[in-house]
């Protein structure tokens, strides 16, 4: 065994696992570290509180005199509690979060100092934007970009640090990160859904936007991960022969979860709490060492950022343990991936969730009309939809059969589709009070008794309603939810601002009742959606037929994906819709594709080199071995050598077929990607990777992962899958 290895193991071996302690209850220590409403009230003047509230509740601006008023307050509630340092925490278009520590101590003269944080402070900073990812809109020379306070989801201390949600932008206005764009969506389908709700109920002023992600992750022992390159460089393994025993026994599945797991999940949680994170479900997932976290539904905003701050929490708390993190949807080969599923829906602020059938033939309504809405705007926009989840480690997972498949497709159950059915068999135009009866009595009747679990589950549809909410499932482990949730929410505000319009138009032209409108126009949307309605199985071959003779796009792979993202439709649909510019869209479409192309350039580069400077000198070093054997029984058994030493020559044979594949694809692969290097135009840049540098990876991985069940355990250098997978 090779001496880097070795140590690894026996370190994991002699990890003694951290004890938790849980004293408080939950709901005793949750928000403690938060500047939430509650905190505000004992803090805050009353102007101050209703400016911040305003600002929350109705999107008002805060005045400068309200701002700091607010930062005096919160300078002093963080100082009580040992807080030293601020931030503005931002969400910048790398995948990651950042932020900037600055102390509250100010010299003021005289060999004095104080502590001071004021509303400047507080509403902006300003970091370099050249420095992040941008698409162009900013140059090297042209750094200048600024943080502004985002008062909807509050400020929270996390160690001795305040950190303040904010937005990021460049200096002449555009988003350059995932928050901006998601608080505009939030305020247009906020305005389209509550124009829509008048029709129903005239109490209506809000309607938001709620999210509940569910977050899946690998746990490894850290010593182990930092034995293997390629985990450390990647996020995950390039190389590896599957462990004899996976999930196929099915036995991790919702098992006892591992001490030192829960020792994890418990600190964890804790942490969570104190930062408002509402988490409330923890299990084990399909695949050995494989987790899920999922926390109470929350306003999107909000869950966006709490999802963030969580998977930054994980990793910190992971390495006390002594544990790294795996986000990457596709860690390990022959076994499940992960995914982050969005459980999404909409709300009033009259207390009534509009994916929820409702009791009355009125609320019935209401909720087939947001229904129904959502799936046209799925099947309207579906190829988006697919761009949004597009990624370089995504691509791993989806249509793996574990995870959705790349064919997006809308899953409702029988019986609502057997609602739609009937409703589609409405007839058109003005209805007699005998129909009007008929129908809410045979069809908008029905919706009270569509309870959450009328319908069995589809776990192969990629978006599928799920009794009171969809559930998005196509969304990557790695990703960030700002980015799904801000196409959702806007092609959901464009259909239902088209549905107005269409409904309106009805009315007044046509002379017909509120109602009458109301259905004559859904029935018109069922007949035009059926092809994005599939119950079946999506993993089949059949469905993949089926969807092509359907209309629907079946993008392999991001490069291909990502061209729907800055189609015209979506450029007028996010201009219309003041969610992003044109500018910001093709930023955004320029950043993902080199950022496709930058994983896959770096996995080839990790993986030549672990192939030729890890892989091949040890096979060298055995098969050495082996032909001294081989002279040692030609010396004692003379001509007679090749019959007793018949097997260790095939065993050469072999370790050197191997060897030569690996050489010559490396060189092959080395090639491709110097020549998809030459290429200046991004796109067919990440095309050639796609098309021409990636499939040597298999090709590559299985002459190595061959070697590994050729080779003597004893020397071989990476630790193995049943070492990763199963040592607790």
């Amino acid at each position: 065994m090779s001496t880097l290895r070795f140590h690894a193991i026996k370190e994991s071996l002699a990890y003694k696992p951290v004890k938790i302690e849980e004293v408080e209850r939950r709901s005793e220590i949750f928000g403690k570290n938060v500047f939430n409403m509650k905190t505000m009230r004992q803090y805050l003047t009353k102007d101050a509180f209703v400016g911040v509230e305003n600002a929350v509740q109705f999107g008002k601006k805060i005045d400068r005199n309200i701002a700091d008023q607010v930062a005096s307050s919160m300078k002093d509630w963080a100082l009580a509690k040992g807080v030293t340092h601020y931030t503005h925490w931002f969400q910048p278009l790398t995948g990651a979060t950042a932020e900037k520590h600055d102390a509250f101590f100010e010299t003021v003269g005289d060999d004095l100092a104080i502590e001071q944080f004021g509303g400047s402070q507080l509403v902006q900073q300003e970091p370099d934007a050249s420095s992040f990812p941008n698409g162009g809109i900013r140059n090297t020379f042209e750094a200048r970009g600024y943080t502004a306070w985002d008062p909807t989801s509050p400020a929270f201390i996390y160690g001795t640090t305040l950190c303040i949600p904010t937005i990021f932008v460049a200096y002449t206005g555009e988003a350059l990160d995932y928050k901006t764009p998601l608080l505009r969506a939030l305020q247009a389908v906020d305005t389209a859904a509550t124009a829509v709700c008048k029709y129903f109920d005239k109490n209506v002023k809000k309607v938001t936007s709620s999210l509940g992600w569910e977050q899946e992750y690998f746990l490894i022992d850290k010593t182990l991960a930092a034995s293997r390159p390629d985990i450390m460089l990647t996020g995950r393994t390039l190389l590896g022969h599957t462990s004899a025993k996976g999930q196929q026994l099915d036995d991790h599945y919702f098992g006892s979860i591992p001490n030192r797991a829960l020792n994890f999940m418990r600190e964890l949680e804790k942490e969570c709490m104190l930062l408002g994170i509402p988490v409330k479900t923890r299990h084990n997932e399909v695949a050995p060492n494989q987790f899920e976290v999922a926390p109470i539904f929350e306003e999107a905003n909000l869950a966006v950022d709490h999802n963030s701050l969580l998977m930054d929490i994980m990793g910190r708390i992971a390495s006390k343990h002594n544990f790294k993190v795996l986000f990457h949807e596709k860690p390990f080969a022959g076994v499940n991936g992960s995914g982050k599923h969005n459980n999404w829906s909409l709300s009033t602020d009259t207390g009534v969730n509009l994916l929820a059938p409702g009791k009355t033939p009125m609320s019935s309504l209401q909720f087939l009309t947001f229904f129904v809405n959502t799936i046209k705007a799925v099947h309207k926009h579906e190829a988006l939809l697919r761009a949004v989840i597009a990624s370089a480690s995504n691509d791993h997972r989806l249509g793996a059969n574990e995870a959705p498949p790349a064919i997006i497709s809308v899953f409702i159950g029988e019986q609502l589709k057997k609602v739609l059915e009937e409703l589609e068999g409405v007839t058109k135009g003005k209805l007699s009070p005998q129909e009007k009866t008929e129908l809410k009595l045979n069809v908008v009747g029905k919706i009270p008794d569509v309870l959450l679990d009328n319908t069995d589950r589809n776990r192969t549809s990629p978006f599928a309603f799920t009794g009171n909410k969809f559930e998005f499932r196509a969304v990557g482990s790695m990703a960030n939810c700002g980015n799904p949730m801000t196409v959702l929410n806007t092609i959901v505000a464009k259909q239902l601002k088209d549905f107005k319009k269409e409904v309106d138009a009805l009315i007044d032209k046509k002379d017909l009742k509120k109602d009458e409108a109301v259905f004559n126009v859904l029935r018109e949307y069922i007949k035009s959606t059926k092809d994005v309605l599939f119950e079946g199985n999506s993993y089949g071959e059949a469905w993949e037929a089926e969807a092509k003779k359907r209309g629907l796009s079946n993008s392999k792979s991001t490069p291909e994906a990502l061209k729907a993202s800055i189609s015209k439709e979506t450029v007028s649909l996010f201009k219309e819709m003041n969610v992003m510019s044109e500018i910001e869209t093709k930023a955004r479409y320029e950043i993902e594709v080199e950022a496709y192309v930058m994983h896959i350039q770096i996995e080839s580069r990790v993986l030549a080199d672990i192939a030729r400077n890890n892989i091949v000198p040890t096979a060298v070093k055995y098969q050495n071995v082996l032909i001294e054997n081989v002279k040692g029984l030609k010396e004692i058994f003379d001509k007679n050598f090749k019959n007793v030493a018949r097997e260790q020559i095939t065993l050469i044979e072999e370790i050197s077929n191997h060897i030569e594949g690996i050489n010559s694809n490396v060189t092959k692969m080395i090639d491709e990607r110097r020549n998809a290097n030459k290429l200046l135009e991004m796109d067919k840049r990440a095309e050639a990777y796609s098309k021409k540098v990636m499939p040597f990876f298999d090709e590559i991985r299985y002459h190595c992962d061959k070697l590994e069940l050729l080779v003597d355990d004893e020397i071989w250098p990476l630790t193995k899958y049943r070492e990763l997978l199963f040592t607790r």
